[in-house]
This record gives C-alpha cells, sequence and structure tokens, in this order.
C-alpha cells in the first residue's frame, strides 16, 4: 500500500531537514497531522510550534529566514493560504524571502472537517503571488523529491500542496522533478490531459480505458505549477488538438486556467475540456464519496477527452 501524502512529507522533512541544520520548522498546533512532528522529535531545538495563529506564523517564518534559516511552514492549506496570505504577500514574496509553505489537507482531504477546511482555490492563490515556485505532489516518491529540493536546493518562496490522502504509486525512485518541469506519463495522439496531484492517477485511469476503445490520450502531469512547463503544454495541445486539465480545485484560477493561459498567449488553440470544482463550495463528508460525487474520476476524465475530441475543427 502507498504511504499517504502527509506521510511521506513527513518522513522526507525528517530525512532532508534534520541533517540540513539551516533548515527552521514552524506548525500551527497541528504537527500530529501534517507530520511535521517527526522533524520536531529529532530537532526539537529547531521546530516551533506557534499555536493556532496562521499569520503570525508565516510573519515569523519571515523574520527568520532573514537569518539565513530555511524555514517550513505548516498547517492546512485552508488556512495557510487564505490567513497566511497578507504575510505570505507583504513580506515573503515582496521580499523573495527563503520560506516553504507546505499546505497540508489540500483539495478535499479536510473531508469530514467540511467545506472550511477544504482547499479549492490555494493553487490560484499561490499561484499569484510574484516569486513564489508552486509544486502540486501526485504520489509519495514526488513528495519524498520535492520536499528534499525544497529543504536542500531551493532558495527563495515555494508553496508546496499536499494531501491527507495516498495516492496510488506513479513514479520510481530513479525519478527526478525540477521546478518549470513535467511529466509525460503515456503518449497518445487523439487527445492530451494535464493533469496534476490525485487527477494524474485518475488521468491514467482513464487513459487505459479508452486505449482500449482505441482512443490514444497523452498524459502529462504538471507537478510544477509555477513556474509551468509552456513547452510542452504547447507541444501536445498542438500534436492532439484535443485537450483536457484535471485538477482536485476550483474551476477558476488553478490548472484549467493556467493551461488555456499558455494555449491562448501561444497560439496553440485547441477545444479545452475541464474536470475540476464547479464554483462553488463541497459538503462534509468521506474523502472518496465526495470526490465521486465532485466528479474527480476516471470516467469524468474519459467523457472530457471525447467531448474535446468532438469538437476538434469547430
Amino acid at each position: 500500500m502507498p504511504k499517504s501524502i502527509r506521510d511521506a512529507y513527513g518522513e522526507a522533512l525528517r530525512k532532508y531537514g534534520v541533517p540540513t541544520e539551516n533548515v527552521i520548522v514552524l506548525d500551527a498546533d497541528l504537527s500530529g497531522s501534517t507530520k511535521s512532528v517527526l522533524f520536531a522529535r529529532e530537532a526539537p531545538d529547531r521546530f516551533f510550534n506557534v499555536g493556532i495563529s496562521e499569520n503570525n506564523m508565516v510573519a515569523m517564518a519571515a523574520g527568520m529566514s532573514t537569518c539565513g534559516k530555511n524555514v517550513f511552514v505548516n498547517t492546512f492549506t485552508s488556512f495557510l493560504t487564505t490567513i497566511g496570505a497578507c504575510a505570505s504577500k507583504a513580506l515573503i514574496s515582496y521580499g523573495k524571502l527563503n520560506v516553504k509553505l507546505a499546505g497540508a489537507y489540500a483539495g478535499l482531504s479536510g473531508a469530514y472537517d467540511g467545506p472550511s477546511h477544504h482547499s479549492l482555490e490555494d493553487i490560484a492563490i499561490m499561484r499569484a503571488m510574484p516569486n513564489f515556485t508552486v509544486f502540486v505532489a501526485s504520489d509519495e516518491i514526488m513528495t519524498d523529491r520535492i520536499t528534499k529540493y525544497l529543504a536542500q536546493e531551493h532558495v527563495g518562496p515555494a508553496y508546496f500542496r499536499l494531501s491527507r490522502e495516498a495516492f496510488p504509486q506513479i513514479y520510481s525512485e530513479s525519478d527526478t522533478f525540477v521546478p518549470g518541469g513535467s511529466k509525460v506519463l503515456c503518449e497518445g495522439k487523439d487527445a492530451v490531459v494535464f493533469s496534476m496531484g490525485f487527477m494524474v492517477s485518475k488521468a491514467l485511469e482513464a487513459a487505459k480505458k479508452l486505449k482500449a476503445e482505441g482512443i490514444e490520450v497523452t498524459v502529462v502531469d504538471l507537478y510544477s505549477i509555477k513556474p509551468l512547463d509552456r513547452d510542452t503544454i504547447v507541444k501536445y495541445a498542438k500534436s492532439t488538438g484535443a485537450v483536457v486539465a484535471a485538477e482536485e480545485h476550483n474551476v477558476i484560477g488553478g490548472l484549467t486556467s493556467a493551461v488555456s493561459e499558455v494555449m491562448l498567449t501561444e497560439g496553440a488553440y485547441a477545444p479545452l475540456e475541464s474536470v475540476s470544482m464547479p464554483d462553488r463550495h463541497a459538503e462534509t463528508g468521506k474523502y472518496s464519496d465526495l470526490t465521486k460525487k465532485f466528479g474527480f474520476t476516471a470516467e469524468a476524465v474519459e467523457a472530457a477527452v471525447k467531448k474535446a475530441i468532438s469538437r476538434k475543427g469547430k
């Protein structure tokens, strides 16, 4: 069984953060949930629980970073990217500071905690913050690799979208990830699905089913939302002529918007369908039930692919 994304993150933060002496970790009284507690147990002198004070926590991280520290800020995404947005903008973004915002329980993975804890707007918020790099984890191996990169290599503001849930394993131990890159997971001539996070595995599942019907689909994991792999988006939008964006996020401001912006500005014109959250809040419930109810499924991706293909040349 694959690890949950939160467990993979916590283990990676411990593995790469503890031996990296300038790494400092902050949490807002949720370290057991975000799994930053794994770092805290081994480096208690570099861990600070600031309590339920998200904007102050982000501001504290900004101050610490000016003393040469690489600061990881941990709490639920729904609070980190909203309550923490003021300090993120005014201090970290503006000052180009070395702070890593790790957004736990993103998308609908807050589940039974309900709409107040769901986060379907975080990509829209964080990709609009100047100087921020934005990553989205799609399995445990990617989570490990990106956490290592943020702890030991990257300097500057970054937002890392994480989940409470376990996602199917997509990558192998040999895979690497860089900002501005993407991963082409399978290639087909009829359509392309650009996906992120939880929806990457659903896109692959859909591609397998469509292949049995004679429809060949390219699946791309756009794990780096900012910077974005513009060349790959243009290449496959033009070569397939039918595009789907699949994301566990509001249809406004996330992956669908990012892909459409590239297609428009680069002249890569093609029908575009979106598998995303309509502009509304979700409900309280089990994660698997919520993802099915709101269409974050392989079946929804299949339908979107067929619709995009049907629109070719119109």
